[in-house]
Protein backbone atom coordinates (compact mmCIF):
# COMPACT_ATOMS: atom_id res chain seq x y z
CA UNK A 1 0.00 0.00 0.00
CA UNK A 2 1.29 3.42 -0.47
CA UNK A 3 2.40 6.01 2.29
CA UNK A 4 -0.13 8.24 3.56
CA UNK A 5 2.33 10.79 3.73
CA UNK A 6 4.06 10.18 0.31
CA UNK A 7 5.34 13.52 -1.17
CA UNK A 8 5.39 15.84 2.23
CA UNK A 9 8.79 17.52 2.79
CA UNK A 10 9.82 18.09 6.14
CA UNK A 11 12.66 19.82 7.84
CA UNK A 12 13.07 19.02 11.61
CA UNK A 13 15.18 21.14 13.79
CA UNK A 14 13.68 19.49 16.87
CA UNK A 15 15.72 17.81 19.77
CA UNK A 16 15.14 16.45 22.61
CA UNK A 17 11.10 14.65 22.54
CA UNK A 18 8.44 16.93 21.98
CA UNK A 19 9.40 17.69 18.60
CA UNK A 20 11.05 14.26 17.28
CA UNK A 21 8.08 12.65 18.48
CA UNK A 22 5.78 15.20 16.41
CA UNK A 23 8.23 14.45 13.31
CA UNK A 24 8.47 10.95 14.01
CA UNK A 25 5.08 10.37 13.57
CA UNK A 26 4.84 11.98 10.09
CA UNK A 27 8.36 9.85 8.80
CA UNK A 28 6.44 6.94 9.87
CA UNK A 29 3.99 7.80 7.89
CA UNK A 30 5.80 8.04 4.65
CA UNK A 31 6.75 12.10 4.96
CA UNK A 32 10.47 12.77 3.96
CA UNK A 33 11.95 13.72 7.04
CA UNK A 34 15.10 15.88 6.70
CA UNK A 35 16.49 15.79 10.44
CA UNK A 36 19.36 18.46 10.99
CA UNK A 37 21.60 17.87 13.86
CA UNK A 38 24.42 19.88 15.41
CA UNK A 39 27.68 18.71 14.10
CA UNK A 40 29.07 18.83 17.56
CA UNK A 41 27.21 15.79 18.84
CA UNK A 42 23.69 16.10 17.79
CA UNK A 43 20.26 15.59 19.24
CA UNK A 44 20.86 15.82 22.68
CA UNK A 45 18.92 12.79 23.07
CA UNK A 46 21.51 10.84 21.70
CA UNK A 47 23.32 11.05 25.40
CA UNK A 48 19.78 9.93 26.99
CA UNK A 49 19.30 6.69 29.03
CA UNK A 50 18.52 4.02 29.12
CA UNK A 51 20.76 3.13 26.72
CA UNK A 52 21.12 -0.40 25.20
CA UNK A 53 23.18 -2.95 27.51
CA UNK A 54 23.73 -0.10 29.60
CA UNK A 55 26.55 1.41 26.54
CA UNK A 56 26.26 5.40 26.59
CA UNK A 57 27.14 5.50 23.14
CA UNK A 58 25.23 7.67 20.76
CA UNK A 59 23.66 5.53 18.58
CA UNK A 60 22.59 2.83 21.24
CA UNK A 61 19.88 5.76 23.16
CA UNK A 62 16.76 4.27 23.67
CA UNK A 63 14.64 7.60 23.03
CA UNK A 64 16.74 8.64 20.71
CA UNK A 65 15.74 5.17 18.70
CA UNK A 66 12.33 5.17 19.24
CA UNK A 67 11.76 9.11 18.67
CA UNK A 68 13.99 9.21 15.17
CA UNK A 69 12.56 6.68 13.43
CA UNK A 70 12.47 7.26 9.23
CA UNK A 71 14.30 9.95 9.24
CA UNK A 72 17.59 11.51 7.46
CA UNK A 73 19.87 12.78 9.24
CA UNK A 74 22.57 16.08 7.98
CA UNK A 75 24.94 17.85 10.13
CA UNK A 76 24.83 21.63 9.91
CA UNK A 77 25.97 24.20 12.13
CA UNK A 78 23.38 27.28 11.90
CA UNK A 79 25.64 29.62 13.46
CA UNK A 80 27.41 30.42 10.15
CA UNK A 81 26.71 31.66 7.36
CA UNK A 82 26.82 28.96 4.90
CA UNK A 83 24.93 26.92 7.04
CA UNK A 84 21.79 29.33 7.38
CA UNK A 85 22.15 29.62 3.72
CA UNK A 86 21.57 26.00 3.04
CA UNK A 87 18.73 25.38 5.74
CA UNK A 88 17.20 28.21 3.51
CA UNK A 89 17.47 26.06 0.40
CA UNK A 90 15.96 22.82 2.41
CA UNK A 91 13.24 25.32 3.19
CA UNK A 92 12.21 26.43 -0.30
CA UNK A 93 10.83 23.15 -1.65
CA UNK A 94 9.89 22.04 2.10
CA UNK A 95 5.57 21.88 3.48
CA UNK A 96 6.63 21.28 6.70
CA UNK A 97 9.65 22.94 9.12
CA UNK A 98 9.70 21.92 12.91
CA UNK A 99 11.48 23.68 15.35
CA UNK A 100 11.39 23.78 19.66
CA UNK A 101 14.39 26.05 20.28
CA UNK A 102 13.74 28.73 23.18
CA UNK A 103 11.77 31.45 21.78
CA UNK A 104 14.68 33.74 21.08
CA UNK A 105 17.17 31.69 19.32
CA UNK A 106 15.50 31.61 15.53
CA UNK A 107 15.25 35.29 15.46
CA UNK A 108 18.69 35.59 16.91
CA UNK A 109 19.88 32.98 13.70
CA UNK A 110 17.98 35.61 11.19
CA UNK A 111 16.03 32.85 10.84
CA UNK A 112 12.27 33.40 12.25
CA UNK A 113 9.12 32.91 10.53
CA UNK A 114 9.21 36.04 7.64
CA UNK A 115 12.64 34.72 6.53
CA UNK A 116 11.47 31.55 5.60
CA UNK A 117 8.12 33.43 4.30
CA UNK A 118 10.36 35.03 1.65
CA UNK A 119 11.71 31.88 0.35
CA UNK A 120 8.75 29.92 0.28
CA UNK A 121 4.39 31.18 0.89
CA UNK A 122 3.45 27.66 1.70
CA UNK A 123 5.76 26.84 4.55
CA UNK A 124 4.31 26.04 7.97
CA UNK A 125 6.59 26.29 10.81
CA UNK A 126 5.58 24.55 13.44
CA UNK A 127 7.46 26.02 16.93
CA UNK A 128 7.08 23.87 19.95
CA UNK A 129 8.03 26.30 23.30
CA UNK A 130 8.10 25.90 26.81
CA UNK A 131 5.60 28.91 27.62
CA UNK A 132 5.07 30.10 23.53
CA UNK A 133 6.75 33.30 21.77
CA UNK A 134 4.97 35.84 24.00
CA UNK A 135 4.05 36.24 27.60
CA UNK A 136 5.31 37.48 30.74
CA UNK A 137 6.78 33.62 31.23
CA UNK A 138 8.13 33.98 27.34
CA UNK A 139 11.81 33.48 28.79
CA UNK A 140 11.28 30.97 31.74
CA UNK A 141 12.99 27.62 31.95
CA UNK A 142 11.33 24.41 32.28
CA UNK A 143 10.96 20.75 32.52
CA UNK A 144 8.57 18.97 32.36
CA UNK A 145 7.86 18.47 35.99
CA UNK A 146 7.42 22.37 36.08
CA UNK A 147 4.30 21.73 33.56
CA UNK A 148 3.06 19.55 35.45
CA UNK A 149 2.92 21.55 38.12
CA UNK A 150 2.23 25.16 36.20
CA UNK A 151 -0.46 23.58 34.43
CA UNK A 152 -2.58 22.66 37.69
CA UNK A 153 -2.57 18.98 37.63
CA UNK A 154 0.45 18.24 40.39
CA UNK A 155 -2.36 19.82 42.53
CA UNK A 156 -4.65 16.57 42.05
CA UNK A 157 -1.90 13.86 42.33
CA UNK A 158 -0.24 11.92 45.06
CA UNK A 159 -1.34 11.05 48.22
CA UNK A 160 -3.75 13.13 51.01
CA UNK A 161 -1.43 13.25 53.43
CA UNK A 162 2.15 14.19 51.53
CA UNK A 163 2.99 16.88 49.50
CA UNK A 164 1.51 16.41 45.72
CA UNK A 165 3.63 14.45 43.44
CA UNK A 166 4.58 14.32 39.70
CA UNK A 167 3.56 10.98 37.80
CA UNK A 168 4.26 9.66 34.87
CA UNK A 169 7.71 10.64 33.57
CA UNK A 170 7.57 12.42 29.94
CA UNK A 171 3.89 12.07 29.06
CA UNK A 172 3.40 15.75 28.95
CA UNK A 173 6.13 15.70 26.25
CA UNK A 174 4.79 12.41 24.04
CA UNK A 175 1.22 14.72 24.15
CA UNK A 176 2.50 17.75 22.91
CA UNK A 177 4.22 15.67 20.33
CA UNK A 178 0.70 14.34 19.32
CA UNK A 179 -0.85 17.72 19.18
CA UNK A 180 1.93 19.18 17.05
CA UNK A 181 2.06 16.46 14.38
CA UNK A 182 -2.37 17.04 13.97
CA UNK A 183 -1.50 20.53 13.82
CA UNK A 184 1.22 20.50 11.54
CA UNK A 185 -0.91 18.40 9.01
CA UNK A 186 -3.92 20.88 9.80
CA UNK A 187 -1.96 23.62 8.80
CA UNK A 188 -0.17 21.90 6.10
CA UNK A 189 -3.61 20.77 4.09
CA UNK A 190 -4.62 24.65 4.73
CA UNK A 191 -1.85 25.62 3.04
CA UNK A 192 -2.49 23.45 0.04
CA UNK A 193 -6.38 25.15 -0.46
CA UNK A 194 -5.17 28.94 0.61
CA UNK A 195 -1.53 28.53 -1.00
CA UNK A 196 -0.15 30.58 1.99
CA UNK A 197 1.61 28.94 4.98
CA UNK A 198 1.90 30.22 8.66
CA UNK A 199 3.71 29.73 11.77
CA UNK A 200 2.24 27.68 15.04
CA UNK A 201 3.23 28.61 18.23
CA UNK A 202 2.92 25.64 20.70
CA UNK A 203 3.09 26.48 24.55
CA UNK A 204 3.60 23.21 26.38
CA UNK A 205 2.00 24.81 29.72
CA UNK A 206 -1.24 25.58 27.28
CA UNK A 207 -1.24 22.26 26.27
CA UNK A 208 -0.61 20.90 30.24
CA UNK A 209 -3.93 23.57 31.25
CA UNK A 210 -5.95 22.73 28.02
CA UNK A 211 -6.31 18.75 28.33
CA UNK A 212 -5.37 19.15 31.87
CA UNK A 213 -4.41 15.44 32.46
CA UNK A 214 -6.24 13.29 34.92
CA UNK A 215 -7.01 16.44 37.12
CA UNK A 216 -9.99 18.24 36.03
CA UNK A 217 -12.46 16.18 37.82
CA UNK A 218 -10.37 16.69 40.95
CA UNK A 219 -9.72 20.06 40.22
CA UNK A 220 -13.64 20.56 40.85
CA UNK A 221 -13.99 18.71 43.88
CA UNK A 222 -11.56 20.88 44.95
CA UNK A 223 -13.10 24.56 43.96
CA UNK A 224 -16.23 23.16 45.84
CA UNK A 225 -14.58 21.46 48.57
CA UNK A 226 -11.76 23.59 49.68
CA UNK A 227 -10.02 20.18 50.61
CA UNK A 228 -7.45 18.44 47.94
CA UNK A 229 -8.43 15.56 49.56
CA UNK A 230 -8.85 13.79 46.27
CA UNK A 231 -5.44 12.88 46.24
CA UNK A 232 -7.00 9.59 46.49
CA UNK A 233 -5.21 6.47 48.36
CA UNK A 234 -7.52 3.04 48.24
CA UNK A 235 -8.60 3.34 52.19
CA UNK A 236 -10.51 6.22 50.83
CA UNK A 237 -14.19 4.15 48.98
CA UNK A 238 -17.56 4.54 48.41
CA UNK A 239 -18.65 1.35 48.42
CA UNK A 240 -17.96 -2.26 49.42
CA UNK A 241 -16.80 -2.93 46.00
CA UNK A 242 -13.13 -3.73 45.16
CA UNK A 243 -11.34 -0.92 43.85
CA UNK A 244 -7.67 -0.06 43.46
CA UNK A 245 -4.40 -1.78 43.13
CA UNK A 246 -4.43 -5.73 44.63
CA UNK A 247 -2.38 -8.44 44.64
CA UNK A 248 -2.66 -11.79 43.30
CA UNK A 249 -0.82 -15.25 43.05
CA UNK A 250 1.68 -13.62 40.81
CA UNK A 251 1.84 -9.46 40.43
CA UNK A 252 -0.69 -7.02 40.97
CA UNK A 253 -4.08 -6.13 38.84
CA UNK A 254 -5.98 -2.82 39.30
CA UNK A 255 -9.97 -3.60 39.61
CA UNK A 256 -12.52 -0.72 39.32
CA UNK A 257 -15.23 -1.21 41.14
CA UNK A 258 -18.80 0.08 40.51
CA UNK A 259 -22.22 0.65 41.91
CA UNK A 260 -24.82 -1.71 43.14
CA UNK A 261 -25.54 -2.99 39.76
CA UNK A 262 -22.13 -4.26 39.82
CA UNK A 263 -22.55 -6.70 42.87
CA UNK A 264 -23.77 -9.62 40.92
CA UNK A 265 -20.42 -9.15 38.44
CA UNK A 266 -18.46 -9.26 40.81
CA UNK A 267 -19.75 -12.34 42.60
CA UNK A 268 -19.54 -14.28 39.21
CA UNK A 269 -16.44 -13.33 38.87
CA UNK A 270 -14.94 -14.70 42.42
CA UNK A 271 -17.59 -17.92 42.22
CA UNK A 272 -19.50 -16.60 44.79
CA UNK A 273 -22.84 -16.73 43.46
CA UNK A 274 -24.89 -17.41 46.88
CA UNK A 275 -23.60 -13.92 47.16
CA UNK A 276 -25.77 -12.24 44.42
CA UNK A 277 -28.74 -11.78 46.90
CA UNK A 278 -27.88 -11.58 49.82
CA UNK A 279 -28.86 -8.22 51.79
CA UNK A 280 -26.08 -8.37 54.18
CA UNK A 281 -24.35 -7.15 51.30
CA UNK A 282 -26.96 -5.24 49.13
CA UNK A 283 -29.00 -2.84 51.42
CA UNK A 284 -27.76 0.37 51.13
CA UNK A 285 -26.62 0.97 54.45
CA UNK A 286 -24.43 -1.81 53.94
CA UNK A 287 -23.06 -1.61 49.95
CA UNK A 288 -21.93 2.44 50.53
CA UNK A 289 -19.21 3.42 53.11
CA UNK A 290 -19.48 0.36 55.37
CA UNK A 291 -15.95 -0.17 56.43
CA UNK A 292 -16.71 -3.35 58.16
CA UNK A 293 -18.28 -4.84 55.45
CA UNK A 294 -16.41 -4.02 53.31
CA UNK A 295 -13.77 -5.45 55.22
CA UNK A 296 -15.60 -9.04 55.17
CA UNK A 297 -15.94 -8.39 51.20
CA UNK A 298 -12.32 -7.73 50.73
CA UNK A 299 -11.54 -11.12 53.29
CA UNK A 300 -12.87 -13.39 50.15
CA UNK A 301 -11.54 -11.57 47.32
CA UNK A 302 -8.10 -11.69 48.90
CA UNK A 303 -8.83 -15.84 49.01
CA UNK A 304 -9.72 -15.80 45.09
CA UNK A 305 -6.75 -13.24 44.01
CA UNK A 306 -4.08 -15.50 45.58
CA UNK A 307 -5.72 -18.15 43.88
CA UNK A 308 -5.13 -16.42 40.63
CA UNK A 309 -2.52 -14.71 38.46
CA UNK A 310 -2.76 -11.10 37.12
CA UNK A 311 -3.22 -12.37 34.25
CA UNK A 312 -6.34 -14.47 35.26
CA UNK A 313 -8.08 -12.44 37.39
CA UNK A 314 -7.67 -9.68 34.19
CA UNK A 315 -9.17 -11.66 32.27
CA UNK A 316 -12.48 -13.14 34.87
CA UNK A 317 -13.14 -10.06 35.49
CA UNK A 318 -13.47 -9.37 32.27
CA UNK A 319 -15.50 -11.69 31.09
CA UNK A 320 -18.22 -11.04 34.14
CA UNK A 321 -17.83 -7.24 32.57
CA UNK A 322 -16.01 -6.10 35.89
CA UNK A 323 -13.41 -3.50 35.29
CA UNK A 324 -9.53 -4.72 35.69
CA UNK A 325 -6.45 -5.11 34.34
CA UNK A 326 -3.02 -6.89 34.82
CA UNK A 327 -0.10 -4.35 35.96
CA UNK A 328 2.30 -5.21 33.30
CA UNK A 329 6.21 -5.08 33.65
CA UNK A 330 7.79 -4.71 30.24
CA UNK A 331 8.50 -7.69 29.92
CA UNK A 332 4.85 -8.42 30.08
CA UNK A 333 3.97 -6.06 27.69
CA UNK A 334 6.33 -7.64 24.92
CA UNK A 335 4.97 -10.95 25.51
CA UNK A 336 1.26 -9.34 25.80
CA UNK A 337 -1.30 -11.98 23.59
CA UNK A 338 -3.16 -8.95 22.48
CA UNK A 339 -0.15 -7.10 21.19
CA UNK A 340 1.17 -10.26 19.77
CA UNK A 341 -2.40 -10.95 17.70
CA UNK A 342 -2.62 -7.15 16.67
CA UNK A 343 1.31 -7.56 15.13
CA UNK A 344 2.29 -4.56 17.08
CA UNK A 345 5.84 -4.84 18.07
CA UNK A 346 8.03 -4.45 15.01
CA UNK A 347 11.51 -6.03 14.48
CA UNK A 348 14.11 -3.23 12.91
CA UNK A 349 17.59 -3.76 12.03
CA UNK A 350 20.12 -0.79 13.04
CA UNK A 351 23.36 -0.61 12.07
CA UNK A 352 25.08 -0.23 15.50
CA UNK A 353 22.40 -1.24 17.88
CA UNK A 354 21.17 -4.37 15.82
CA UNK A 355 17.75 -5.66 15.90
CA UNK A 356 15.52 -4.91 18.32
CA UNK A 357 11.62 -4.65 18.87
CA UNK A 358 10.10 -1.09 18.25
CA UNK A 359 6.17 -0.26 18.99
CA UNK A 360 4.36 -0.21 15.88
CA UNK A 361 1.45 2.50 14.10
CA UNK A 362 -0.42 4.37 16.85
CA UNK A 363 -2.90 3.80 14.82
CA UNK A 364 -3.81 1.83 11.69
CA UNK A 365 -5.49 3.15 8.17
CA UNK A 366 -7.08 0.56 5.80
CA UNK A 367 -6.14 2.20 2.43
CA UNK A 368 -2.74 3.43 3.32
CA UNK A 369 0.67 1.96 5.17
CA UNK A 370 2.56 2.35 8.03
CA UNK A 371 6.51 2.58 7.89
CA UNK A 372 8.70 0.43 9.79
CA UNK A 373 12.56 1.52 9.72
CA UNK A 374 15.09 3.15 11.68
CA UNK A 375 17.10 5.88 13.26
CA UNK A 376 19.87 7.66 11.22
CA UNK A 377 23.24 7.79 12.67
CA UNK A 378 24.68 11.02 13.35
CA UNK A 379 25.15 13.05 9.63
CA UNK A 380 24.50 9.77 8.10
CA UNK A 381 22.53 11.34 4.99
CA UNK A 382 25.05 14.78 4.71
CA UNK A 383 26.45 13.18 0.84
CA UNK A 384 22.75 12.29 -0.34
CA UNK A 385 21.26 16.02 0.64
CA UNK A 386 24.05 17.78 -0.03
CA UNK A 387 25.45 16.09 -3.03
CA UNK A 388 22.19 14.27 -4.39
CA UNK A 389 20.11 17.36 -3.85
CA UNK A 390 21.47 20.28 -3.53
CA UNK A 391 24.12 19.85 -6.02
CA UNK A 392 27.83 20.10 -3.16
CA UNK A 393 30.75 17.79 -4.69
CA UNK A 394 32.58 15.98 -2.13
CA UNK A 395 35.21 18.15 -2.15
CA UNK A 396 32.70 20.66 -0.95
CA UNK A 397 31.94 18.66 2.08
CA UNK A 398 35.57 17.54 2.83
CA UNK A 399 36.20 21.85 3.06
CA UNK A 400 32.41 22.39 4.88
CA UNK A 401 33.32 19.91 7.44
CA UNK A 402 37.09 21.75 7.81
CA UNK A 403 34.99 25.01 8.47
CA UNK A 404 33.07 23.53 10.83
CA UNK A 405 29.75 23.88 8.57
CA UNK A 406 28.65 20.40 8.81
Amino acid sequence: MPFALDGVKVVDLSHHIAGPYCTKLLADYGAQVIKIERPDGGDPARRMGPFLKDDPHPEKSGPFLHLNTNKKSITLNLKTELGKKILLDLVEDADILVENFHPRVMPSLGLDYPVFEARNRRIIMTSISNFGHTGPYRDYKMSEIEAYAMGGVMHATGMPEREPIKLALTVEQFFVGNVAAAASMGAFIGALTSGEGQQLDLSIMEMQVGHQDRGIANLITYQYSGQPTFRRSRELFRTIMPNGVYPTAEGYAQFSGGQLAWWPRFCRMIDRLDLIDDPHFTTPENFYNNPEVRAEVEAFFYEWLFQNTKQEAMEKAQAEGYLAGAINTMEDVFNDPHLAARNFFVKIDHPVSGTLKYPGPPFIMSETSWKPGRAPLLGEHNREVYCARLGFSSEDLVRMREQGVI
